[in-house]
């Protein structure tokens, strides 16, 4: 039992970790969910798993009762992530998109961390930690590139 404890606040902890310092990103960004909104999305998606499948369960019969609970989860973080997402018709223009996908991207994240799935975990935390940093910077560059004078969107950028 204490190793699950051990076990439980890691991967927790974990969760936090990650969402926070992808929320810090858009905190940075003064994007309207930050720190504290992803930081939650992620403990929430870890803690529902490790309800579900604790480190030291028998896995053999919970693995639809976790796929359930992956689905439910990656539907439910939609309507929060539609809640930053903000349109402008008369610029035809649409901004919060980023912060959306970065609420989606720490859900599964929390997932991870529930499950304890470290590698991927890592690895999509710094793949998506090089996508905010200099995604935007790339993009702009490509658009002042190859977009042509008349295009609506390189005079929004």
């Amino acid at each position: 039992m204490e190793g699950d404890l051990l076990a439980i606040s890691l991967r927790l902890a974990a969760s936090v970790l990650v969402g926070s310092l992808i929320g810090l990103n858009r905190d940075l960004h003064d994007k309207p969910a930050g720190m504290r909104t992803h930081a939650l999305v992620g403990l929430g998606a870890a803690l529902i798993i490790v309800v579900i499948l604790p480190p030291s369960a028998d896995t053999s019969h919970r693995y639809d009762a976790l796929s359930r609970v992956i689905q439910g989860v990656l539907t439910g973080i939609g309507f929060l992530g539609a809640g930053v997402i903000l349109r402008n018709p008369d610029k035809l223009h649409i901004s919060g998109l980023t912060t959306a996908a970065t609420i989606w991207l720490t859900a599964l994240l929390g997932v991870a961390c529930g499950l304890g799935a470290w590698i991927p975990v890592g690895v999509a935390f710094v793949l998506g930690a090089i996508v905010l940093m200099f995604g935007g910077g790339i993009e702009r560059a490509i658009h002042r590139r190859w977009a042509k004078p008349d295009d609506e969107s390189s005079r929004q950028r």
